[in-house]
């Protein structure tokens, strides 16, 4: 086993169960490589678990660009929901749970016979069965909330481009027929529905252990949503490893890190950013990128940088007088909050979702959020403020380092494993 240090030996040890070893844990998202954020966060988990002692296997889509696994030989077929009509109708199958999803998903079950399942995202692509199936059997389901698709019928919780609460309380869910939430699409919002009216919650609660929850804001939405307190656990995300010291010292640019789309912001930004003497730099791509460099491109202090690797972000993030996160939506906990300030850079924040509770007056600012003036001030104040990077660096490592993040998680297996 790959020694990680002294929280390795401890970690182990409380993890034994009536066995005599860790806990054994198939870790479960709809695409297994670096796709998005829920998918990251599933590959550095497995890899957690692994180095901590653990035997952990995969369940995902069969995918092209998966990442090679010894367990792909049972990851269900791919499947879409575009192209030709039988294509799509097998796509619906799969959001429903009536096709092969559930045999593969028992074959692994029977042959690795985990302790835990530990559910990502998993709607549309694999389906809630899952965690019908593994509560029938009697396996503990843990469940990482990525997005709103429990409360929201399109996952994000925005109606036109706005952030919307109508389906909180509402059984029917119908705000997304009426307002086509999901891709402005009455075919997709009509898919998104049905599938909301199969997976309610009384059965999603009923079949999971615990959700963990990685704002506090997320948290108090289940609750609101009529998920029961008991079961929701707050545990913000983590950094799989400890970056690197800014070694060519601060300058006075400040950056955006993050997808090019509405709710993300980047208008309101670049507004902003006309206002200020100080250079903006955009790593990132997404479908305003063409628009936006049109309009803004000949703006002498704005730099667009497109899609950096990650050690290029890390050097962006770690040179910077400030980063900035101005989101028009619901964010539940942003990986390009907790990664800045991890290179002790400073956060310039909206104030909206999960973004809040990770900025306090040692580490960032706030604003009303879609408020160009008040960002265009904040960033000022930021790009010029005595900030301590060496504590905001600190601070941050010591919240969201992987064993931290381990230890509690450790502590939400043991405790549904008791029950």
């Amino acid at each position: 086993m790959k020694q990680l240090g002294d929280w390795v030996i401890f970690t182990i040890f409380a993890a034994m169960n009536a066995t005599g070893r860790p806990p054994r844990v198939l870790v479960v998202n709809k695409f297994y490589y670096r796709r998005g954020g829920d998918c990251v966060y599933t590959l550095n988990l497995e890899r957690m678990l692994r180095d901590a002692g653990h035997e952990v296997a995969v369940f995902a889509m069969r995918y092209p660009q998966n990442e090679p696994s010894y367990w792909e030989e049972y990851f269900p077929s791919e499947v879409g929901f575009s192209g030709p009509i039988a294509e799509k109708l097998r796509g619906v199958r799969r959001m429903l749970g009536i096709d092969d999803v559930a045999t593969c998903f028992n074959s692994i079950l029977n042959d690795f016979r985990p302790d835990i399942v530990h559910l990502n995202n998993i709607h549309s692509y694999l389906s809630p069965m899952l965690a019908s199936i593994a509560h029938a059997r009697g396996v503990k389901t843990v469940w990482t909330l990525h997005d709103y698709k429990l409360l929201c019928p399109s996952y994000s919780r925005l109606a036109g481009g706005r952030p919307c609460d109508n389906c909180h309380s509402s059984r029917a869910k119908t705000c997304v027929l009426r307002k086509r939430c999901m891709k402005g699409s009455l075919a997709a919002s009509v898919l998104a529905w049905i599938e909301a009216l199969r997976w309610r919650r009384a059965t999603i609660e009923r079949d999971t252990d615990a959700f963990i929850c990685p704002s506090v804001f997320m948290a108090k939405e289940m609750e609101r949503g009529g998920y029961s307190p008991a079961k929701l656990h707050t545990l913000n995300n983590f950094i799989p490893s400890v970056p690197e010291a800014a070694g060519n010292g601060r300058q006075k640019y400040y950056c955006y890190v993050g997808r090019l789309s509405e709710e993300k912001g980047v208008r309101t930004l670049l507004e902003a950013a006309t206002m200020l003497q100080h250079e903006l730099r955009i790593a990132g791509s997404g479908p305003l990128l063409d628009e936006l460099k049109a309009k803004y491109g000949k703006w002498p202090q704005i730099k667009f940088l497109g899609h950096l690797d990650g050690d290029s972000v890390a050097r962006l993030l770690g040179e910077a007088a400030c980063s900035v996160m101005p989101s028009e939506c619901y964010e539940n906990n942003p990986l390009g909050i907790i990664e800045s300030l991890c290179a002790g850079t400073p956060v310039v924040g909206a104030e909206i979702g999960g973004i809040p509770e990770l900025i306090d007056e040692n580490n960032g600012l706030t604003y009303p959020s879609g408020d160009a003036k008040s960002l265009a001030s904040a960033i000022d104040a930021a790009v010029y403020g005595p900030w301590d990077h060496a504590l905001i660096r600190r601070e941050a490592i010591s919240r969201f380092n992987r064993e931290a993040y381990y230890t509690r998680l450790l502590s939400i297996y043991n405790s549904i494993l008791k029950h």
